[in-house]
């Protein structure tokens, strides 16, 4: 599973705002942070790991979660694409209304 996929759903992305926001946090914690059933949270953080947006680390009968860095490198290098696009674009446009101004 792909990053873009694990991040459509917005429950999903909360958990990675929420661990890159306050670091490491255990299931329980993360649950609390939510309105939905463990169950729930437990398929989004499942789905999570599956993508490598997230870490998993058993301590003793807990499960600590962390945010993954690296896996925004994907995201970041789709976004810097189109950004790269859409200021080529932006410049022809200039350089066309320019043209037309002179």
């Amino acid at each position: 599973m792909d990053a873009f996929h694990a991040l459509a759903e917005p429950n999903r992305r909360r958990v990675v705002e929420l661990l890159a926001r306050r670091g490491q946090l255990s299931a329980t914690e993360i649950c609390d942070e939510f309105e939905v059933t463990p169950q729930a949270v437990s398929q989004h953080l499942r789905v999570l790991r599956e993508a490598s947006l997230i870490n998993m680390e058993k301590r003793a009968q807990r499960r600590i979660y962390t945010f993954n860095p690296k896996s925004m490198n994907q995201v970041q290098a789709w976004l810097a694409g189109i950004v790269q696009l859409w200021d080529r674009r932006l410049d022809r446009l200039d350089k066309a209304l320019k043209e037309e101004a002179a």
